[in-house]
């Protein structure tokens, strides 16, 4: 349960770092509301990674927290900010998916 907690608080760390994109792209009430989207984000990622702090390792956690929402961010990036995609940025980005795997495998906790 709280390996589940961890990933949808990863994806909520991918929304708030979406939600801060696009305020930065517009402005006035539009700008506004992105900012609203952020804040409620950003809350929710933060309660839900204390949430599965509570019983899985700190390091682990916040690894694989911030790996999910490097990976969310990136993929956001290029689907929907038309980013630039290349070979070595998705080969690092397998890779990080990789080690984001690898930390729940040798996790002792479940």
């Amino acid at each position: 349960m709280n390996w589940l907690l961890l990933i949808i608080a990863g994806l909520f760390e991918v929304g708030f770092a979406t939600c801060l994109g696009k305020a930065k792209e517009t402005s006035g009430s539009v700008s506004t509301l992105w900012w609203v989207g952020f804040f409620i984000c950003l809350s929710a990622s933060m309660y839900l990674l204390y949430r599965a702090t509570l019983t899985l390792p700190i390091g682990t956690a916040y690894a694989v927290w911030t790996g999910i929402g490097a990976v969310g961010t990136v993929l956001v990036g290029i689907f929907l900010f038309k980013e630039p995609v290349f070979f070595w940025r998705i080969f690092f980005l397998c890779t990080l998916i990789a080690s984001i795997v690898g930390l729940k495998y040798v996790s002792s906790s479940q």
